[in-house]
């Protein structure tokens, strides 16, 4: 999409087909090249088209290529400042209508080898701090996008004290950012191990104290079948994300869905990317 115009102005017209009104936009170093640092003449250009579309794009960091989860480690939280800076700079740098409209970071302490029943409240507490230095780096910029990280849905059945209170990690990391993308990756809307009954405290906390929570949604292949969309029909998802929005829509804590992730949904949708390799299901 940064490359190509041809490849950008198609997917742009797949998001306004599909109502997508934010797109997150990988934003940091990926085979050897770091675009948003060397070609930030790219990120202007599909920033551009995308806003004229009327569609946000907010900058994504974090990747299992970087190996991201170390960043909750205090020996790599350099590196964390860092990814956030290119973001920060790069903003500083464009006009307005070519800057990120917000960051999301994808660092999931879980997928440390070293997680384990014993370490992971310390590295839950590294995380707490590295979202504590984030969020202070974007207040030294005097910028006022907003970050918020992706965030497993099951951080609100651990307890631990940070910064004098005791309160869940997830009850944490709202106060501690704008927003949450919830991981809230199951396939039916109601009953037990269900989207709404593992968002519920999250969205009763941010109501509380005037956040917002996304709810995200998987539709890729090779995950458990409870968690990923994949495999049923387009309207079997569109009736249990009506079931989500009637229960949350109102409510000023809920800011829609986010999907893991543009090809897999493309392939869910039976709508697939130009030279995508793998043809979607046939049902």
């Amino acid at each position: 999409m940064l490359e190509s115009p041809r490849v950008a102005e198609e997917a742009l017209s797949f998001f306004q087909r599909k109502r997508v009104t934010t797109v997150y936009l990988y934003a940091d170093s990926f085979d050897g090249r770091n675009p948003v640092r060397d070609r930030p003449e790219l990120y202007r250009a599909f920033i551009r088209r995308a806003h004229a579309r009327g569609i946000q794009v907010y900058a994504l960091l974090g990747s299992w290529y970087l190996h991201t989860e170390r960043y909750v480690l205090p020996r790599h939280r350099r590196a964390a400042r860092a990814m956030l800076a290119g973001v920060l700079e790069y903003n500083a740098g464009a006009a307005p209508d070519e800057r990120f409209d917000g960051v999301n970071y994808d660092i999931e302490p879980h997928l440390l080898d070293e997680w384990n029943d014993a370490s992971r409240h310390r590295l839950l507490l590294g995380f707490l701090d590295m979202t504590a230095d984030l969020m202070a780096d974007r207040r030294k910029s005097g910028q006022s996008l907003p970050i918020g990280p992706a965030m497993p849905f099951w951080w609100d059945g651990i307890t631990l004290e940070w910064r004098g209170a005791r309160k869940t990690v997830a009850e944490h990391v709202i106060d501690a950012t704008d927003y949450v993308a919830l991981m809230d990756y199951r396939n039916r809307a109601e009953g037990r191990d269900s989207i709404l009954s593992h968002a519920q405290d999250e969205m009763d906390y941010a109501d509380k104290v005037g956040k917002q929570v996304v709810i995200g949604l998987e539709f890729n292949p090779g995950e458990p079948a409870k968690l990923s969309f994949h495999g049923m029909d387009e309207a079997a998802f569109e009736r249990e994300a009506a079931k989500v929005e009637g229960a949350y829509g109102d409510r000023p804590a809920f800011g829609g869905f986010v999907f893991h992730h543009y090809l897999g949904y493309r392939r869910f949708v039976r709508d697939p990317a130009p030279n995508d390799p793998i043809v979607p299901p046939s049902r």
